[in-house]
């Protein structure tokens, strides 16, 4: 296993729409390996294949909480086909947007359809947490980073932020 590179905003990777794995192999399972590792060592609670610049629609996450014993979960090719209820994730953040956090509307349910690590077809209920967790995370595929998803200014401001800060260091 290997801790892999986190990319960060704004990497034009990041707006990149995921294929989707067409066959679940020893590879996908190097890949989920490498993912959940790397996620453990940032720390965070979820990574997509787009954030450490692999082109699949393939997404880690534990949500058991920080003094409860691991549960790394893995999804291949997961979709959402159910969403509903509004919550507000409060402070929500992300490992490709550092030093960076915001209130951003979400589904409080959640149903989701994929392959987990062990190669089986699953369909997951999820509500509150775990199902910002796979919102978050099912939005990396698809291109779309949590700012994407806040007010105009409050992006506009985070965007300038970056790019100072990527003009003092060039």
């Amino acid at each position: 296993m290997s801790v892999l590179t986190v990319l960060t905003y704004p990497d034009p990777f990041l707006r990149r729409s995921m294929a989707p794995v067409a066959d679940f192999d020893d590879e996908v399972r190097r890949i989920i390996a490498d993912m959940t590792e790397t996620m453990y060592a940032e720390p965070g609670v979820g990574l997509a294949a787009t954030q450490v610049g692999i082109d699949q629609r393939i997404i880690v996450y534990d949500v058991s909480g920080a003094d409860a014993p691991r549960q790394p979960q893995a999804l291949v090719n997961p979709q959402i086909v159910v969403a509903e209820g509004k919550q507000l994730s409060e402070n929500e953040g992300c490992l490709s947007v550092p030093d960076f956090r915001a209130d951003v509307p979400r589904a409080w349910r959640v149903e989701v359809t994929g392959i987990n690590q062990d190669g089986q077809s699953v369909r997951i209920d999820a509500e509150g947490f775990p199902a910002i967790v796979l919102q978050h995370e099912i939005d990396h595929l698809n291109g779309i980073l949590f700012i994407d998803r806040i007010s105009r200014l409050k992006r506009e401001l985070y965007k300038r932020r970056v790019h100072k800060q990527l003009k003092q260091s060039a």
